[in-house]
């Protein structure tokens, strides 16, 4: 078999309509937009990074990572525009956490890996 579709129409039309009512496509939305803010190796390295110090300033994530503040200020700016992480001012320094919903998501992944 080659093609991943049925070969009849197969519809259980009341489970179907079940399942449809109960997904939120808003939700998958942004759903979505967090899984692929981990999509990226620097990004992923950064939340890894902030759970474990559980605040970082980007200085402190630039030498973690091994790469430019300016690298990874921008990767911890799309960490927090999509709900992973949360940062804070005190003083002249910006420091980063991770959110409920980032540490969460990372557990999900690390979970995942080890089944």
């Amino acid at each position: 078999m080659t093609d991943d579709r049925c070969e009849l129409l197969c519809l259980d039309l009341p489970l179907a309509e079940s399942i449809r009512g109960r997904l939120d496509p808003d939700e998958a939305e942004r759903d979505a937009a967090q899984a692929k803010a981990l999509g990226d190796p620097t990004r992923m390295l950064a939340a890894r990074a902030l759970r474990e110090g559980r605040e970082l300033c980007v200085c402190d994530l630039a030498w973690i990572l091994g790469r430019s503040e300016n690298l990874v200020s921008h990767h911890v700016r799309l960490l927090r525009q999509a709900g992973l992480a949360r940062s804070r001012r005190d003083g002249k320094m910006v420091l980063y956490a991770l959110t409920d919903a980032g540490a969460s998501l990372l557990d999900s992944l690390e979970t995942a890996r080890h089944e």
